[in-house]
């Protein structure tokens, strides 16, 4: 879900926070978690941890490889470098009996043959892990089938290594902002500076994908959860157009902005990933309009020369001003987009982008949904948990020392209170798309005839505050996420060592035209390095 930064988007918070886990007790030393544990140099003397599916792939090709030893690297990874970030929920018991299971198949035209991905402890698996939200309340609840992305990647030839940790409930459970927080999970934290927020409920994939604890991971958004985590830690987030990709298992926040997406080091990862995640999904009706418009391999839009003529409106309104730091490294990004051949269009503001950050009916339709979707969710979930949201919130008072240790749940207990009628959520969800949508994103697009909008995706991240909650100064994710739209976040640079990223947003379903867009960024600036684990007492 999104952060909580206003009374408009505190409905949205879902979030908690509870017993955080010992600041950095047992942990392996910085310097020994950024050498890599169980690294691999190979011939070109990279470790594993940063080679691209296309890469690992030719080793396994050349025999140099398997899914075996590729899994046990990340397994080793996850049990050296984890302690210091809390990323890992959970990790999958049978993932080295999965990974000998296609080695032994042999069939490696598999897209996915052999890479050990991550998901976010929102997405259902048929196996001995659990999906609890991070929610102590849902501990033990094991589905009896994958959701469908899950069923989707083990079906490309993924191996399922495990959990990652969220903000509790996708970020909806308290007023105040506690990324990466959860009472199952404890608190995430950013590779980059390790006093550093990961940034919004899809922070423990982000950061396992920054730390080389995966090859990539699965993320989810509805307002900002995808991208702006992506920007915090240096990695590429891709947000789809609500309906490319299925959500059928997937624990819901807010159906009509709820999306699912992959997280990766690289625009080539996270388009090989978005290739296996999309089509029609039965039990997600939202995805039958993505007929026609999904393709399965993404990675033939991908080109070093992807900007030539490519043009991209620069978004100032609202989503410049609110960090300096950000600004800087955006006007960088807009040199390097124009020297690559881009005809950059600045500004192109999006007509109302102002009303789209402090909207009334965007209060109506989350509590809206969120009500009859969680409802919905708890009273069909098979397990000994709450059935409903008035039971959940009762729940966690009764367990308060645990669950409510660091924030209250003024966010979930809002939204049992507010009560909307049908009538009035289908004006304010109208309202929603036709501000963000017709006289948003499509407005400035066709007026000036542009593929795409740039602006920086969030300032550099704030520093973790388990009393007050984080501070937030600013962001680009909601047009796309009231419209429903696609966008993507790419690395763009540094401030005193922490990273920004640039997002490109497009209509819907114009995910080939922003990831080439974004690659083709990507290669003409090669911003991304690996974190520092730098320690809190170090610098900025």
């Amino acid at each position: 879900m999104n952060r909580n930064t206003t009374p408009r988007r505190a409905v949205l918070a879902l979030g908690t926070a509870a017993a955080a886990a010992p600041w950095l007790g047992g942990a392996p030393s910085p310097a020994r978690a950024a050498e890599g544990p169980g690294a691999d140099p190979g011939a070109d003397g990279r470790g594993l941890a940063e080679l691209g599916i296309t890469e690992l792939r030719r080793r396994m090709a050349e025999g140099r490889l398997d899914a075996e030893r590729l899994t046990r690297h990340f397994l080793d990874r996850v049990e050296r470098v984890d302690p210091l970030l809390n990323a890992v929920i959970e990790v999958n018991p049978d993932a080295l009996r999965e990974a000998r299971r296609l080695d032994a198949e042999g069939d490696r035209r598999k897209p996915l043959h052999g890479m050990p991905v991550l998901l976010k402890d929102l997405v259902e698996t048929a196996d001995r892990m659990h999906t609890t939200a991070g929610s102590l309340a849902l501990e033990g609840l094991r589905p009896t089938a994958d959701a469908t992305v899950a069923a989707r990647l083990r079906a490309a030839g993924a191996v399922i290594l495990g959990k990652t940790n969220l903000s509790e409930w996708a970020g909806g459970m308290s007023l105040t902002h506690h990324a990466g927080w959860s009472a199952r999970g404890g608190q995430t934290r950013n590779p980059y500076k390790l006093d550093r927020s990961p940034n919004e409920s899809s922070s423990g994939t982000a950061a396992a994908a920054a730390a080389g604890l995966c090859v990539a991971g699965i993320g989810t958004e509805t307002n900002g959860s995808i991208i702006d985590p992506a920007s915090a830690n240096c990695v590429v987030g891709v947000k789809p157009t609500v309906g490319l990709v299925g959500r059928g298992g997937v624990i819901p926040g807010v159906p009509s902005q709820d999306s699912v997406g992959p997280i990766a080091r690289t625009v080539r990862d996270a388009a090989i990933l978005l290739g296996t995640l999309v089509g029609v999904d039965g039990r997600d009706p939202a995805t039958r309009a993505s007929r026609g418009h999904f393709v399965r391999d993404y990675t033939r839009f991908l080109g070093a020369d992807g900007l030539r003529g490519a043009r991209i409106g620069v978004s100032r309104g609202v989503y410049f001003g609110y960090s300096h730091h950000a600004d800087e490294i955006a006007e960088r990004a807009i040199a390097t987009l124009r020297e690559a051949g881009a005809t950059i269009v600045d500004p192109a503001d999006i007509p109302t982008a102002e009303r789209l950050e402090d909207l009334p009916s965007s209060m109506v339709v989350q509590a809206y949904e969120i009500k009859r979707a969680l409802n919905a969710y708890l009273a069909g979930a098979r397990g000994d948990h709450p059935r409903s949201l008035a039971k959940l919130i009762a729940f966690n008072r009764e367990h308060a020392d645990r669950e409510l240790r660091h924030v209250r749940q003024d966010g979930l207990e809002a939204v049992q209170r507010l009560d909307f009628s049908e009538r009035e959520y289908r004006e304010a969800l109208a309202t929603n798309h036709r501000l963000s949508r017709a006289e948003g994103i499509d407005a400035v697009l066709r007026r000036y005839r542009l593929d795409a909008l740039v602006m920086p995706t969030t300032g550099p991240p704030a520093k973790i505050d388990l009393i007050c909650g984080d501070s937030y100064g600013g962001g680009s994710s909601t047009p796309a996420a009231l419209a429903g739209y696609p966008a993507v976040s790419v690395p763009a640079g540094f401030a005193v060592g922490l990273p920004v990223g640039l997002t490109f947003m497009g209509t819907a379903w114009s995910e080939p035209v922003l990831l080439r867009l974004a690659h083709a960024y990507e290669q003409a600036s090669r911003v991304r390095r690996p974190p520092t684990y730098r320690p809190a007492d170090v610098g900025f």
